[in-house]
């Protein structure tokens, strides 16, 4: 999906009296854009699921975009310009994420977009992103298809030139756990989950490929639906596979079940996933039959490095509801890669922006792929498929009943 070294943010954006044109909702009390005293206001769209299934999550998208947007009011990072955050419900459906896009790119105000979650969302939405010439740069979104091409594996084509992450993929993301399971946990013999969604499937066989690789054995591959409930017959599968380990691509809504199911079934063994099980909805609904689960997440524990201890205060200071550990920081950061796009933009263009709407846009792209900074999940870069120069990731496990950071490092 999806999925966190957070360093010193960078120095506020520079600061001067510029000259300003937009095509932007504009707030003039002297008539003259860019004067003291006026400025033009642009939206930045954030699409995730705030409500329903991965909503603890997608809420920490949200507002980790809010307080950069809030941080770039305030500081002034942009002179002349403020900016404006406009959420959007996707509800964890691609047809409604399409929809958002639409009504995304149909607001002449708006630059660019943050999100979304899930990787199967956001192959409904790039289309109608690239044909508007707009910015879209997920936190969460893992699938190598997404910036590599279907043929991600053998010949790397990237799609769309207007998506960005800053999110790793899948491909270390599997990789990296299936070293752990095999080298670390000394597991040999995994039984292998998923819920047939773009994220969860293409992890799952990721993992698959390199466990075995490693020299452990997969020794049985089942799925299930995102949204079901009773996995009895799963865990029967999963006892009399003589299983050492269940690894699940999917996110914390089933796999806080099954785990939970699989325990009480009598089934000791620990369940493996990706970042889209490392919330706190998944040991509050697991209970203590999460103890000893594990699951990988991108990046370093946001907790434990100085530039987050801002952004975390922040956030807990505004009473903000879902998850910022998951993608919050990440969100924060794609934010503000937008933000100093429109910078540079700027100053690459005499202090004025284009007055045109899908020239800034397009502009706008051109700029986000060059970025180049420290943000507080670390250095803010895209390479030539628009992924994210930060490979760093952290295996969690569940001690009495909290994720505990286990392993950190960068996957090849």
């Amino acid at each position: 999906m999806r999925q966190r070294s957070l360093v010193i943010l960078t120095s506020v954006l520079a600061t001067g009296a510029l000259t300003l044109t937009a095509c932007g909702s504009r707030d003039n009390s002297s008539g003259k854009s860019g004067d003291s005293g006026s400025s033009s206001t642009f939206t930045i769209g954030v699409d995730a699921p705030l409500s329903g299934e991965n909503s603890n999550t997608g809420l920490g998208i949200q507002y980790g975009s809010q307080i950069a947007v809030d941080d770039a009011n305030k500081n002034n990072w942009v002179p002349g310009v403020k900016f404006k955050l406009k959420a959007y419900d996707d509800k964890a459906q691609p047809a409604t994420g399409q929809s958002n896009a639409t009504s995304i790119t149909g607001d002449k105000t708006a630059i660019g977009a943050v999100g979304p979650l899930n990787s199967g969302v956001a192959q409904s939405m790039q289309q109608v992103f690239a044909s508007a010439n707009m910015v879209e740069i997920s936190p969460s979104n893992t699938n190598p298809q997404l910036t590599q091409g279907k043929n991600w594996q053998t010949a790397k084509s990237r799609p769309y030139k207007t998506y960005f992450r800053t999110a790793t993929t899948d491909e270390l993301q599997g990789s990296f756990a299936a070293d752990y399971a095999y080298n670390g946990l000394k597991k040999k013999k995994a039984f292998v989950v998923d819920d047939k969604q773009t994220y969860g499937a293409g992890l799952a066989k990721i993992f698959n490929e390199k466990f075995t690789a490693a020299g452990g054995k997969v020794v049985q591959t089942d799925h299930v639906n995102a949204g079901d409930k009773d996995f009895g017959s799963l865990v029967t599968k999963i006892k009399n596979s003589g299983a050492d380990l269940l690894y699940y691509g999917g996110q914390y809504d089933e796999s806080a079940l099954i785990t939970k199911q699989l325990k009480d079934a009598g089934v000791k063994i620990p369940l493996f996933g990706g970042d889209g099980m490392y919330a706190t909805a998944y040991t509050d609904v697991a209970g203590k039959q999460a103890e000893g689960d594990l699951a990988t997440a991108i990046g370093v524990p946001a907790d434990t490095l100085p530039a987050a201890k801002t952004f975390i205060s922040t956030y807990k200071a505004k009473g903000y509801k879902g998850d910022y550990r998951g993608y919050g920081a990440y969100a924060y950061d794609a934010t503000t890669a937008i933000i100093k796009a429109v910078k540079a933009v700027k100053d690459a263009n005499g202090g004025k922006l284009p007055s045109d709407i899908n020239d800034l846009r397009s502009k706008i792209v051109d700029e986000v792929g060059k970025s180049d900074f420290q943000g507080i999940t670390g250095k803010v870069s895209f390479d030539q498929y628009g992924d994210t120069g930060n490979k760093q990731l952290t295996v969690y496990q569940v001690v009495n009943g909290e994720w505990k950071a286990v392993k950190t490092g960068t996957a090849s």
